[in-house]
């Protein structure tokens, strides 16, 4: 079980679109894997934050869990509803496993442990984990585009961007709107 896991991580880190085509990875344990990449994957980044900031270890593994679902909803949402190919005939759970799964090498930031390698290191996961996505996005969804893949994965960030920013700016009492009297 555990040699499953990692061989699941080693191929995600190495991008392998193997990962993403072979039945075998999307079994019954397969959600449970992507949810424990989530999970590490959101503790590793806390702990590469905490060499500059002090970060909830346990609040970045809960953050990470949501934003799984968050990622997986707008891709399905966007790739298999909104723009689907013929053949785009995927469920939810395998989408959701594979956007767990691509983001396995967000666990390469454990290695950030001093303040100078974690601004690199953050950066070059998580241009690795889009490329990762978007691997994942062509494989399960059947598409023939890379490009058809990287515009459903891009244009899910923008909408988690633009949700995440007004989130936070609502918070902070900035929007234009809370300053209409």
């Amino acid at each position: 079980m555990f040699g499953e896991f990692l061989n699941i991580v080693f191929k995600s880190i190495k991008l392998d679109k193997s990962l993403y085509t072979d039945n075998k990875n999307f079994g019954e344990a397969s959600v449970y894997f992507a949810g424990l990449i989530m999970i590490l994957d959101g503790i590793a980044g806390a702990v590469a934050a905490n060499t500059v900031i002090k970060t909830a270890v346990a609040m970045s593994g809960l953050t990470s869990i949501i934003t799984w679902l968050v990622w997986a909803i707008f891709i399905y949402v966007i790739g298999v509803k909104l723009f689907p190919e013929k053949k785009t005939k995927v469920p939810f759970k395998k989408v959701l496993t594979a956007v767990g799964f691509a983001h396995a090498p967000g666990l390469l930031r454990f290695f950030a442990v001093t303040p100078n390698m974690m601004i690199p290191i953050i950066f070059l996961t998580q241009f690795w984990i889009f490329a990762g996505l978007i691997i994942s996005t062509k494989q399960i969804l059947g598409l023939k585009s890379n490009i058809k893949s990287f515009g459903i994965v891009f244009l899910s960030f923008l909408i988690i961007a633009f949700l995440s920013i007004s989130f936070v700016m609502s918070r902070m009492n900035m929007l234009p709107v809370n300053q209409i009297s």
